[in-house]
């Protein structure tokens, strides 16, 4: 009776398996059933691909073994022939993931959701995932893909700032999920969804994001202000003697002045450009980078379109000549 090569009892979410016996007999009879297709795999190389269909071995189709035994010492036409046979399923199959990432600022964030995948190219996912990674096994498939997936978005997200990750995470979901599909394409996966499902940072980060996305605040005065606060919280270690307290009335007063003469702040007194990220002391009024002006509106100046006083930025009417400010 000719030997039997079949993939039985498949599970829902099987993705490969292998047939456990290496010996392979001229004359076996390879079943593979609809949406799988077997692989012979030998000394860490994926050779002959079968599609779906009841195939008989033979030397013909199987050239590409074939080629490879006849240049082994001993070979035999009826003389079995050790190889592993992995099938592969080519369904598409849904995945968890789940990561912690930095964005430009290096604003910590977590982020998670779903991908949906399916096996295009066997070989090639056979010789990178299965024989590469040694991933025999459905569950050690999903680990890999899961690790290669995470370490892909992590590396896609730290090129994004925190308020483009939030305020356009479908923009940049999609443009996540194109990257990544040339990364799986390299592995023979074709990645065919991802979505982001959640995503999140840390309570100082969220605070920042709320006032940089309703424009409530300027940026230049919510990081001034972060400034202040891990100022006051430094002075409030450092003893809380009458000493750190007259410090802390002189530090204060230097990084929150925007009027008059600029006055030199501390060496730690710093804040970051809303548009380019750079690090600028925090009493320059424009990015010495990026030139953008980091002055807050209510101190920002206009000349009156009628009679060319200087008025704050912020007036509905001039308090000179009582023109309307559009």
């Amino acid at each position: 009776m000719p030997q039997v090569i079949e993939w039985t009892n498949v599970g829902a979410e099987d993705i490969v398996w292998r047939y456990p016996v290496e010996d392979i007999t001229w004359g076996a009879q390879l079943i593979v059933h609809e949406y799988e297709m077997a692989v012979f795999f030998r000394d860490g190389k994926a050779y002959d691909v079968f599609q779906a269909g009841r195939h008989t071995l033979t030397t013909l189709n199987l050239p590409l073994i074939t080629s490879l035994l006849t240049r082994l010492a001993g070979f035999g036409g009826n003389k079995p022939f050790k190889a592993t046979v992995l099938f592969v399923s080519t369904k598409i199959f849904a995945g968890k993931w789940g990561t912690r990432a930095q964005t430009t600022e290096l604003a910590p964030l977590q982020a998670y959701g779903q991908y949906w995948f399916k096996v295009g190219d066997a070989s090639l996912f056979v010789n990178e995932v299965v024989g590469g990674q040694k991933a025999y096994t459905t569950q050690a498939v999903n680990d890999f893909l899961r690790g290669f997936l995470n370490e892909k978005i992590i590396d896609e997200l730290s090129h994004y700032d925190l308020i483009s990750v939030f305020t356009k995470l479908d923009e940049t979901s999609i443009i996540v999920k194109n990257t990544i599909i040339d990364y799986f394409k390299r592995v023979g996966v074709e990645l065919t969804d991802l979505r982001f499902e959640g995503i999140d940072t840390t309570p100082e980060y969220r605070e920042r994001l709320f006032w940089l996305k309703t424009g409530q605040t300027a940026p230049g005065d919510v990081l001034r202000m972060e400034t202040v606060k891990s100022a006051a919280a430094s002075l409030g270690q450092g003893g809380g003697g009458a000493g750190a307290l007259g410090a802390g009335m002189v530090l204060i007063p230097q990084i929150m002045n925007q009027q008059g003469a600029p006055q030199a702040a501390p060496a730690a007194a710093l804040v970051i450009c809303p548009k380019c990220g750079e690090k600028v002391p925090a009493t320059s009024k424009f990015c010495p980078n990026c030139g953008t002006n980091l002055t807050p509106p209510s101190q920002q100046a206009i000349p009156c379109p009628k009679c060319g006083k200087s008025i704050p930025a912020n007036s509905k009417f001039c308090p000179e000549c009582g023109q309307k400010i559009e």
